[in-house]
C-alpha cells in the first residue's frame, strides 16, 4: 500500500479516537456520570489506551458484564460506543498488519518495554485503589490479593501472547522485508 493510503488510514483512525475521547468527555456531564465515574472519571480505564482490550474485555463481559461494564453505564453511553471502545481495536489492528511492515525490536527489548508499561498500569490501578478505596474495575473487588496477582499475571501472559502473535503475523505477511530495508540503508 502506498504511503499516502497509509497516512490517510492512520489519520482516519486517529480522528476516530479523537472523536470518541471528545464524545466520552462531553457525554453525561451530570450527576449520574459522576456517580458511575468517580475518582478520575473514565480516564482511569485501560480502554482509552486500547492495549489488548478486545479479548480481555469481551471474555469478562460475556462471563459477567457487571465486572467490567455495569448495566448502569448503558444509560449514559449507547451500545455503539461500547463497541467503538472495545471491539474496533481488533479490525484496526488487523488492517495495520496488512498495511505496512513493522520493525519489531529484539524480543528481550520488546517484552521488557511491554513489562514496564504493564507494571506502570498496574501501579496506577493500585494507586487509585489506595487513594480512593474503590477499584477501577469491579472484577478486582471480587478477587483476593492472590487472585489479583494471578489476574495481573495472566493479563500479562495474554498481552505477551498477543504481542508475539502480532510479530508472527507481521513476519507471515511481510517476511524479511524490514531486514532487507535495514541492509539497504
Amino acid at each position: 500500500m502506498t504511503r499516502t493510503s497509509t497516512c490517510i488510514y492512520h489519520f482516519s483512525v486517529l480522528s476516530w479516537y479523537i472523536f470518541l475521547n471528545f464524545y466520552i468527555s462531553q457525554k453525561g456531564e451530570d450527576q449520574q456520570k459522576s456517580k458511575i465515574f468517580p475518582n478520575d472519571g473514565q480516564w482511569k480505564y485501560l480502554t482509552f489506551l486500547n492495549l489488548f482490550v478486545f479479548l480481555s474485555f469481551w471474555i469478562i463481559f460475556l462471563y459477567d458484564r457487571e465486572l467490567v461494564y455495569p448495566k448502569a453505564i448503558d444509560d449514559i453511553f449507547p451500545g455503539w460506543l461500547n463497541h467503538a471502545m472495545h471491539t474496533a481495536i481488533l479490525p484496526f489492528s488487523l488492517v495495520e498488519i496488512i498495511l505496512r511492515p513493522h520493525c519489531y525490536p529484539l524480543k528481550t527489548k520488546g517484552l521488557t518495554l511491554f513489562a514496564a508499561v504493564s507494571l506502570a498500569y498496574i501501579s496506577r490501578v493500585l494507586w487509585i485503589y489506595s487513594e480512593t478505596g474503590t477499584w477501577v474495575y469491579p472484577v478486582f473487588a471480587k478477587l483476593s490479593p492472590v487472585g489479583l496477582a494471578a489476574f495481573f499475571l495472566l493479563s500479562y501472559i495474554l498481552g505477551v501472547s498477543i504481542y508475539l502473535l502480532g510479530e508472527k503475523l507481521n513476519h507471515w505477511k511481510w517476511g524479511d522485508m524490514m531486514q532487507q530495508r535495514k541492509k539497504r540503508k
